[in-house]
């Protein structure tokens, strides 16, 4: 079975234009955005009409390339600075996922590699095409190859339970938790599949029950509060989720509920698989405490989905996006490059080495 693919980070090169799939209105709406300026981009990324950290990347690449683009400057030095500028604004918009940083870095590495070589002004705009085309392009490889590693850790009629969105609309293609489930629906495995609505803003509902449905595979949504009772049950033999940033011991930062999860099941002896390109692995990060977690405003809980406010009016509310991962919750973390065990801080460095 062919997986349905939706390219949800493109660009109009011809229009000057990055196409953004808007992940706010799904499952309601299918409805693309053509973003022109800087503070569009901006906005997408804030608002998460793009979401998931690989597509934030491409998105980030992407767009410090249109900012580069239309800059009017007629030497390198003036060009660098537009550059700069932009790169330092985007980088703004989203304080945890590193992949957001690692691409913005990506490009002005290459910038300042082009520049080295002499390269006039024109010649650093193609340049900066070309990185943000193969940012996008190994993003697609990666998930591939991350979803073959952890498709070697599962087996035929097994029920997975993933958590927040990790689908093919959060990457290049395939995804990273869902890119095993999309190989192994290919190979006729037939997952059974829990999807977490994963409050507050609903990522499981909206967007990984929907992708999945439109691929065919057999999905069910769950409360999260309901995975204690699947797991229970016996319907659940692996956790599979993504993530936004992971800290060179092994802890990770993922969509705020990702650390109960993983606590139900290292008490059902469940196997927590994390899914993480090399681009999310922050060696700089000693731990989990040094990770930023992004706060976000009081109406996500209050009142974005209801049609009336479902919550007093004056009530305190606390919102953050992500929570950590104690490493010593996670069973494994499945890369590109391969599958990293216990001691972490010894196996993630190795996959860079």
């Amino acid at each position: 079975m062919a997986i349905n693919v939706i390219q949800s980070v493109k660009l109009e090169d011809n229009l000057n234009t990055l196409v953004l799939l808007d992940q706010t209105v799904l499952p309601g709406k299918t409805e693309f955005l053509d973003l022109t300026t800087q503070e569009e981009i901006w906005e997408a990324i804030f608002e998460l009409k793009v979401r998931g950290a690989p597509a934030i990347g491409i998105a980030a690449a992407y767009g410090v390339y249109l900012a580069a683009k239309s800059s009017a400057a007629e030497n390198v030095d003036e060009f660098y600075q537009d550059f700069k500028k932009a790169k330092d604004y985007l980088a703004t918009s989203r304080p945890t996922a590193v992949n957001l940083f690692w691409a913005l870095d990506r490009m002005e590495r290459r910038l300042k590699e082009e520049t080295e070589r002499n390269k006039d002004v024109e010649a650093l705009k193609n340049a900066l095409l070309e990185e943000a085309h193969a940012i996008r392009d190994e993003d697609e490889e990666v998930c591939k190859t991350i979803g073959e590693h952890a498709l070697t850790l599962l087996k035929p009629e097994m029920g997975i339970l993933t958590h927040c969105n990790a689908g093919t609309i959060a990457t290049a293609k395939y995804g990273t938790a869902l890119a095993p489930i999309y190989l192994g629906t290919e190979q006729d495995y037939n997952f059974k599949v829990y999807a977490d609505e994963t409050r507050p803003l609903l990522q499981g509902a909206r967007l990984t029950a929907w992708e999945l449905e439109q691929a065919g595979v057999d999905v069910t949504l769950i409360c999260d509060n309901m995975a204690s009772i699947v797991m229970k049950e016996g319907k659940v033999q692996a956790v599979l989720v993504g993530c936004d940033r992971v800290a060179q011991n092994g802890d990770t930062a993922n969509k705020i509920g990702t650390s109960g999860v993983a606590i139900l099941a290292k008490h059902y002896n469940i196997p927590f698989y994390v899914c993480a390109p090399l681009s999310t692995i922050d060696l700089n990060c000693k731990n989990g405490d040094d990770i930023e977690i992004e706060n976000r405003g009081a109406e996500e809980v209050t009142a974005k989905w209801y049609s009336e406010r479902m919550a007093p009016e004056e009530v305190n509310v606390y919102n953050p996006a992500f929570d950590v991962t104690d490493h010593s919750l996670i069973t494994a973390i499945i890369t590109e490059k391969g599958i990293a065990y216990p001691d972490y801080q010894d196996s993630l460095k190795k996959l860079f080495d």
